[in-house]
């Protein structure tokens, strides 16, 4: 049986495929430690489960739930962005809960791009913006994030561009997967591109909670929400990527075009589930101190592994991630494969994100530093 069209230019995620290389080497024995992945190693906040495991044991929480959220997840995802971005939501009408952020983009891709129309990937960027690009049979437009301009959108090329059929442009600050920084001017330009070309500017935000200075959501800007929305998630910020609880926030008109996808690709989302993530979204700022405080310590390790290894990096950059440039043109995955397969050390080429990434490798701080110490000293010898 032949299969779509559709699949003939979308590859299986890099790390679904290798991943299964990885577990294999591990049956041989390897001691892989795996740097490649931004899957937090730390626990959710105690009350997130204790207040899933009390919603468990009522019986009558175990059916469908309301397609978008319910009341008491709303509410709190309004009053943590409140509190924390100084931006007003409308629980009612400016708020979906989703099964983490990553459907979102599929949700919003299907609600507003048509065969043929244009959309403004970044490159770098994650990969899961061009898949759904091309599983939705759209013409993908990369635009280039460099280390010159600071990993942002060269909005001077942009104009350039022949802009008249794109209707969604990808963005991603706090950026992966080179950690540049979100700022009030930036997301101020972005606005201002999308009102002037009629053009959907989504924003990405997993990581403004790690090691940030400050979190920013693209939403504080004035107008923001004419043209704008939000992804946003727990993953990341609450260390609960296994629950798969993220939100699309802002324009109400777009989230009310989102929840007709959502409506008729799940059944709502468990009780238990939304409980605690309503209980993670209460909690107070000592919960992401104390959490950068381990951030901040393993990153101060994997700046040292990078100097032994002879890559650069920037200092400011934001996320637990680190992006290091490779010396003397080296390629991603070449340097990607040394580690792996001459140190057991797994670590993320930065090719995937795009042809602007060839020359990185991206280094993950959800490992302890005991684990970390550990790779210092297998490159040391």
């Amino acid at each position: 049986m032949r299969h779509a069209d559709r699949l003939q230019h979308v590859n299986e995620y890099y790390f679904s495929e290798k991943l299964r290389e990885i577990q294999s080497l591990v049956e041989q024995g390897k001691p892989i430690i795996n740097l490649g992945i931004g899957n937090p190693d730390l626990p959710p906040p105690p009350q997130a489960i204790e207040a899933m495991h009390q919603a468990l044991d009522d019986v009558s929480k175990h059916g469908y739930q309301p397609y978008k959220g319910i009341a008491t997840l709303r509410n709190a995802i309004s009053a943590f962005y409140a509190k924390h971005y100084a931006v007003t939501l409308d629980p009612h009408s400016e708020i979906l809960p989703l099964f983490g952020a990553k459907e979102g983009i599929m949700h919003l891709s299907m609600a507003y791009l048509n065969p043929g129309d244009a959309v403004l990937v970044p490159n770098p960027g994650y990969a899961s913006y061009s898949a759904i690009a091309q599983l939705l049979e759209t013409h993908m437009i990369h635009y280039d994030l460099t280390p010159e301009n600071n990993w942002y959108p060269d909005f001077e090329q942009l104009e350039k561009m022949d802009l008249s059929t794109i209707k969604m442009m990808w963005v991603n600050y706090p950026n992966m997967p080179t950690g540049a920084k979100a700022t009030t001017l930036l997301f101020e330009k972005l606005i201002a591109f999308g009102k002037k070309h009629d053009i959907l500017i989504v924003n990405d935000n997993p990581y403004s909670f790690i090691l940030t200075e400050k979190p920013r959501s693209i939403l504080q800007v004035d107008g923001a929400k004419e043209v704008a929305v939000e992804l946003n998630s727990l993953s990341k910020s609450f260390n609960m990527a296994g629950w798969r609880v993220g939100m699309l926030v802002g324009n109400q008109e777009i989230i009310s075009n989102a929840l007709k996808v959502k409506s008729n690709m799940d059944s709502g989302m468990l009780y238990g589930l939304q409980m605690g993530a309503s209980a993670a979204l209460e909690i107070n700022s000592d919960w992401f101190e104390q959490q950068n405080q381990t951030y901040s310590r393993r990153r101060s390790i994997v700046w040292k592994i990078a100097d032994k290894l002879g890559f650069t990096y920037d200092k400011s950059a934001e996320g637990f991630f680190v992006w290091m440039q490779l010396p003397n043109g080296i390629q991603s995955y070449d340097m990607a494969d040394k580690l792996l397969y001459e140190h057991d050390i797994f670590v993320t080429p930065g090719s995937i994100f795009g042809s602007n990434g060839n020359h990185y490798v991206r280094f993950s701080l959800c490992i302890n530093e005991e684990k970390l110490e550990e790779v210092l000293q297998r490159i040391s010898s």
